[in-house]
């Protein structure tokens, strides 16, 4: 049987935006103070990070791996990539980084140098571009030029026929990558805004407190009899105007 004493709760869109728009100063500072915290956050409790680049080309006219030979042209970008992919996995190998940190003596594992480079293909090419991402600008490149030393003599000797040549050796630079101020500051602002309004909006939900005739009009449809005015501030406009009603009452005898 169906319970036909349900009770259904609404709410009021429009008076979630009123509570809102009331208090639009709250929530605009709690963004700003948040934006501060990101910023702070960004700019002193980050690390920032460098990055330094080297690109190499793949001679690959013809290559053979084991017993397969096979013939790649430049233009054709999906081989291009494949070859691509497979340098960045002999990169990555634990081998190669090995000699790496051994060429450039530098104090990671090769876990820990595998998380810094990452190598891709420039413009759908055969030149590999290998990125790597330090703390210290000048690290970087000395990884990335190390790695140019490196994988040439590994590439040759997995892939038979090939070579690598360096195209643009990597510099420091000094511009860090890492982390983004901007978007930190932005993101933090919006979501102290976003908090915030939730709470507000939560607050305004679970408000049964009624505030004038309009609440119980819109909220339970019972008739309004009478009406109690605000008499404790005696200066306030409401309280002349029943005095003006009250002496006018009392000048015509009724």
């Amino acid at each position: 049987m169906e319970n036909k004493n349900k009770e259904y709760y609404t709410i009021d869109v429009l008076q979630i935006l009123k509570a809102l728009w009331h208090r639009a100063w709250l929530i605009l500072l709690c963004g700003i103070l948040a934006a501060v915290v990101g910023f702070s956050i960004a700019a002193f409790a980050i690390t920032p990070k460098y990055s330094s680049s080297v690109m190499l080309y793949v001679n690959n006219n013809s290559l053979s791996l084991g017993n397969t030979d096979f013939t790649i042209s430049s233009s054709q970008i999906s081989a291009a990539r494949s070859l691509v992919k497979t340098c960045s996995v002999i990169l990555e190998s634990r081998t190669t980084l090995e000699k790496v940190i051994e060429e450039t003596d530098v104090k990671y594992n090769y876990l820990q140098l595998q998380g810094m480079i990452k190598a891709r293909s420039a413009n759908d090419t055969e030149i590999v571009k290998v990125t790597v991402k330090s703390t210290d600008p000048y690290e970087a490149a000395k990884i990335a030029n190390g790695i140019a030393e490196v994988l040439p003599v590994r590439i040759a000797e997995i892939i038979d026929g090939a070579s690598m040549e360096v195209v643009d050796s990597a510099v420091p630079n000094l511009n860090k990558v890492s982390p983004s101020i901007t978007t930190y500051t932005f993101v933090a602002f919006l979501l102290g805004v976003f908090v915030v309004a939730i709470i507000l909006a939560v607050i305004a939900i679970m408000d049964d407190t009624i505030h004038d005739e309009d609440y119980i009009l819109s909220t339970y449809n019972y008739p309004i009899l009478g009406k109690v005015p605000d008499l404790l501030n005696s200066g306030s406009k409401p309280y002349k105007s029943y005095a003006y009603y009250y002496k006018k009452r009392q000048r015509t005898g009724n």
